[in-house]
């Protein structure tokens, strides 16, 4: 990749004040279109050798473009509120809005790069990096990102030069530092690692693009160049029309049996004995967080069901067992138009916890798998590819040490038709009811095959599910309890930790 670029262009001052007018013009231009349609976001990475000229080149963006609605972020070592999520958390919250530019500066292809180079991980952990930024990547590109990657470079030799160049400048001299001649001092190792890693993350949907960084004017030319292009290209793109949707059930069982109809919906518990459980079961889900183990974990717990299944009740008896000031309920309605600016999956990445805490989910991501795949909110596309986007989001979290815990609570047609019109009658209980729960009561049918496709493909060694009987509300209740407590019971020992007391 290094090889083939040629680092020795050079543009006359000249010829650079001719193109550089036509071309931030155009430039502008392109920002406003981007702006006034806010089809989609841009989204820059900045990446390359030290003293290629990426901080130079940023700055002349803004100095080109309307500096409001560009949004530039430099990463550099985790704070330490970043270190109690996992990785890509301060990248997520951190993405540009549609109609606006963000420019990220050592993002997620930074640190493997360097952990690498340094022999901080192996071969094998690299390679898993590598996998997941490609992962990440396509999924941004997939939710409309403009994903620009733009590597500046130079050779060994013209770093050398450069960097002498700053450091005798006294207007200058403070951008050279020990780091910056640490890793010139490590290039070999580093575009050893480099070049590799590039070729790797390389794809049709986000390329990297090498800028020769030697010639400050030819650098900047080429960049404006290259970005004018791409948002050209997109801007013009009409978007693609939509192909009606099939909707079949992903693995169609050889019967009629399915996890769904496979389950006795008809077990109950006796109030006395529920009284004694549940005293039981809250006693030791607060013993679990309140244990020294439990502040190098996390715990989401994700509520999804029938409509009228007992979801309120169940989170109730869960947070009865809680200091408030240790958990957060997350409620999931339609997206608000600050969402809907955002790749679908960045309303969920914002509210997961930090070590220590607890966040429960009231509904949640399964949305685009189960209402919005029903109901025809998004296209066939995008939740067939939803389940491999879902399943890495949460093997993220298992992976930073979070427990994800992820109930089904199910109960026949006929007794949520009890339920239905119980509501109906009860005046405290007429806001539970509405019209949408008996469109989507027509639906049944329509929605269990939803719900058995997101079960087979989503239910991971990782993040299972829990399918809980609740015809009976009282049995639902400590089921999802007991579950809550041995699955923190699990981290715990599986981290060195002590199982929590009962009582």
């Amino acid at each position: 990749m290094f090889e083939s670029a040629d680092l020795r262009h050079h543009v006359s001052k000249a010829a650079y004040k001719r193109d550089e007018t036509a071309l931030r013009e155009a430039l502008l231009d392109e920002q406003f279109d981007l702006a006034a349609q806010r089809r989609f976001a841009v989204l820059i990475l900045i990446a390359g050798v030290e003293g290629a000229g990426k901080g130079e080149t940023i700055n002349l963006l803004n100095e080109w473009m309307d500096p409001r609605r560009i949004h530039t972020r430099a990463f550099f070592q985790p704070t330490d509120e970043e270190r109690e999520r996992p990785e890509a958390w301060r990248f997520w919250r951190a993405l540009p809005r549609k109609g606006e530019i963000g420019v990220f500066f050592g993002a997620w292809h930074t640190m493997p790069m360097v952990q690498r180079a340094m022999g901080e991980i192996s071969e094998a952990e690299f390679a898993q990096s590598i996998g997941d930024i490609r992962r990440l990547e396509t999924m941004l590109c997939d939710e409309g990102v403009l994903l620009l990657k733009y590597w500046f470079h130079m050779s060994k030799g013209q770093q050398k030069k450069r960097l002498k160049a700053l450091e005798k400048d006294p207007a200058t001299r403070w951008r050279v530092t020990e780091h910056e001649w640490t890793f010139h001092d490590m290039y070999d190792r580093f575009i050893a690692v480099t070049e590799p890693f590039l070729r790797e993350t390389s794809t049709g949907e986000a390329p990297w693009i090498v800028v020769p960084g030697a010639d400050p004017r030819y650098r900047a030319l080429t960049f404006g160049r290259h970005l004018l292009a791409a948002l050209r290209e997109r801007l013009d793109q009409k978007p693609p029309k939509r192909l009606p949707d099939k909707t079949p059930p992903l693995l169609a069982p050889a019967d009629t049996v399915t996890v769904l109809s496979a389950l006795d919906l008809d077990q109950k518990l006796d109030r006395a004995v529920y009284k004694a459980e549940l005293e039981t079961w809250q006693g030791r889900l607060n013993a679990l967080v309140r244990d020294p183990h439990f502040k190098a974990m996390s715990l989401v717990v994700v509520f999804e069901g029938n409509d009228s299944a007992g979801k309120g009740g169940a989170i109730r008896r869960v947070t009865g067992a809680l200091d408030a000031r240790s958990y957060q309920t997350v409620s999931i309605a339609a997206p608000t138009e600050e969402e809907r600016a955002q790749p679908y999956l960045w309303r969920f990445w914002r509210h997961l916890p930090r070590r220590g805490g607890v966040v429960i989910f009231d509904r949640s991501w399964y949305g685009r798998v189960l209402v919005e795949r029903v109901e025809g909110f998004c296209s066939e596309a995008d939740w067939m590819r939803a389940y491999g986007e879902i399943n890495d989001f949460e093997a993220a979290m298992v992976r930073h040490g979070t427990v994800v815990v992820k109930f089904w609570l199910a109960i026949s047609k006929a007794e949520q038709l009890k339920r239905f019109k119980q509501r109906e009658k009860v005046a405290f209980k007429r806001f539970k009811i509405t019209d949408e729960d008996w469109r989507n009561r027509d639906k049944w049918g329509v929605y269990e095959t939803a719900i058995c496709d997101m079960v087979d493909r989503t239910s991971t060694a990782a993040a299972p599910w829990t399918l809980v009987e609740a015809n009976d509300k009282l049995f639902a209740r400590i089921k999802v309890l007991e579950t809550l407590c041995g699955a923190i019971e699990t981290a715990m020992e599986r981290n060195g930790g002590k199982k929590g007391k009962k009582g």
